[in-house]
């Protein structure tokens, strides 16, 4: 079905754009004035060059581009004072990912037969987490919407952006690795049994450093199948005990006292942890029921603990600082800050002070990081294949000498 563009005039004299799939320009006229737009502009979308490449996997998968796309345009048509199913109905007519499309259609006939747009949104938890869904509840209720949907779309954009962050700080040392590795391998498997074989010809005492190399490969060559899959089965017994409780936790509590890698996790979590709170508590959603969806989000057993031990204590009737003085996961700052905000009731405002200010921190400790990295993969690589080569080579230099003397 053929793509138009347009672009009409809102009731409320905004302009808004869209592409929606339908079989002629009439049909996509009618159904923008149905829905109120006036002054409609439409135009065909261009093919282009007549073939496409292919897509692997990418078609059914909801990601975060896709939701903090929809949830602006979204915000912005409520604001316009477009109805509820109608701005549904369009964005759904243009949503290019076919899978998240069926979910917005899903959505939009269960608000049409009178659920709520948060009870909507909650038969779909793999494209609406609960703090989605709890915060859309409080837009709801407090006829807000717009304001919490645009609140949300800021929250998803600084959530990819630190993503981003981690993953990038682990893309250079995971592509050094294994480089390191596939080199290796390949001089130990397939190059040094070449010299070796030359050297049994020569005759003669082999220098330590080459008769080690040669062990080794000759070990690696044997046994390379029962290596490989020795790492595949230390891989799938960390992860069989990564999926028990006792497991995740003992994992979870490493990671954080890890040399170089335990810092940083827990900043990330700091981040994670206020920005998300901070964004409920703002859109007006409980507490108690922010702390619990920001624990079954943590990521880290040891944070989740401590966040649920603070829930507990304030259903106790303490206040939010004490426990998080003592479980040993945040910072002191972290805690005086928000020991501040409490005695001030602007604890909101407080933990999205305290999310920019980590979220700084992780870039900071991400560079810092990569620029230590660097060098030492650059040492550990060139020594590891240096070091081979030499080994490879001292016998040659040896005949060499003894032929020139």
């Amino acid at each position: 079905m053929p793509k138009f563009n347009w672009e009409a005039r809102t009731k409320t004299g905004g302009t808004q754009k869209g592409v929606i799939e339908a079989a002629t320009v009439d049909i996509v006229e009618a159904q923008l004035k149905k829905y109120g737009f006036s002054n409609i502009t439409i135009k065909a979308e261009s093919k282009g060059i007549g073939f496409s490449l292919p897509k692997f996997g990418g078609g059914g998968k909801i990601n975060e581009k896709d939701l903090v796309i929809f949830t602006r345009q979204f915000s912005t048509m409520i604001d316009s004072g477009l109805p509820l199913v109608q701005c549904l109905d369009i964005l759904a007519s243009q949503q290019e990912n076919k899978a998240f499309q069926e979910i917005l259609y899903k959505v939009k006939e269960s608000v049409e037969s009178g659920s709520t747009f948060a009870d909507a949104l909650a038969k779909h938890p793999k494209a609406f987490d609960q703090l989605f869904v709890n915060l859309v509840a409080a837009g709801e209720i407090g006829g807000i919407l717009d304001t919490i949907l645009t609140r949300l779309a800021a929250y998803i954009e600084k959530s990819m952006k630190l993503k981003k962050q981690i993953k990038g700080a682990m893309v250079y040392p995971i592509t050094i690795m294994s480089i390191a590795v596939v080199v290796v391998g390949v001089i130990l498997v397939f190059v040094i049994p070449t010299f070796a074989k030359m050297f049994v010809e020569f005759g003669g005492e082999l220098p330590a450093p080459t008769r080690f190399v040669i062990s080794l490969s000759n070990f690696l060559t044997k046994y390379i199948i029962v290596l490989i899959g020795g790492f595949y089965a230390i891989v799938w017994a960390v992860k069989k005990y990564y999926a028990t409780p006792v497991g995740q936790k003992n994992i979870d509590r490493m990671a954080l006292k890890a040399p170089i890698a335990g810092p940083l996790i827990r900043k990330v979590a700091v981040a994670k942890f206020t920005r998300t709170l901070g964004t409920m508590v703002s859109s007006g959603v409980p507490i108690m029921d922010g702390l619990e969806i920001v624990a079954k989000t943590a990521g880290n057993k040891i944070v989740e603990e401590a966040i649920y031990s603070v829930r507990q204590a304030i259903s106790e009737g303490k206040t939010m600082a004490e426990p998080l003085a003592t479980c040993g996961v945040f910072p002191p700052m972290v805690v005086q800050m928000i020991s501040v905000g409490e005695a001030t009731g602007a604890m909101d405002a407080m933990l999205n002070k305290i999310a920019d200010f980590y979220d700084d921190e992780v870039d900071d400790a991400v560079g810092a990081m990569t620029s230590m990295m660097e060098p030492l993969l650059m040492v550990f690589l060139g020594t590891t294949v240096g070091g081979l080569v030499v080994a490879m080579y001292l016998p040659i230099f040896k005949l060499a000498g003894a032929v020139g003397g």
